[in-house]
């Protein structure tokens, strides 16, 4: 019988897509209703940066929508070690041979751009991990990780 140790990392997303849309249409009917009050009281200049504004925002929404759902998923077992990642469109999955799959630990200097990474590693192929998850719970990844390759 073969034991899989599986671990899924995702975004932490409080917004549906249903009320990101309701956010969005009650900012955007604000913003109209009072570019439109500027417009009538003869400030017409107000609309087109109140359409910068609105341009901005459904951008700003859109790169957020595009990213909710991205998505890591590990799984180690007897035989290999995969990685599968889900990036906006993008989907990319990695198969290392267990037996020579090692986990690499970087700690950066403290400061500004001190950040831990984790990295799966294997005859030559180095992969990063856990990149959606605060740097606390990398360090505990890392170490799952590491007990998860010994005991298989």
């Amino acid at each position: 019988m073969q034991e899989r140790n599986r671990w899924i990392i995702k975004r932490n997303c409080s917004a549906s897509p249903r009320l990101l849309a309701l956010v969005f249409g009650s900012m955007l009917a604000l913003s109209l209703a009072f570019g439109l009050a500027f417009a009538a009281a003869g400030l017409w200049v107000v609309l087109p940066f109140v359409g910068l504004e609105l341009a901005a925002l459904a951008l700003a929404f859109f790169c957020y929508g595009r990213h909710a759902a991205d998505f890591e998923r590990i799984e180690v077992d007897e035989e290999a070690v995969r990685i599968e990642r889900h990036e906006a469109a993008r989907s990319t999955t990695v198969r290392l041979t267990r037996p020579w799959a090692r986990v690499e630990l970087e700690q950066g200097a403290a400061g500004l751009r001190g950040r831990v990474r984790v990295f799966l590693a294997a005859r030559g192929e180095r992969v990063e991990v856990g990149r959606l998850l605060a740097e606390d719970r990398r360090v505990a990844l890392a170490r799952e990780l590491r007990q998860a390759l010994q005991a298989a």
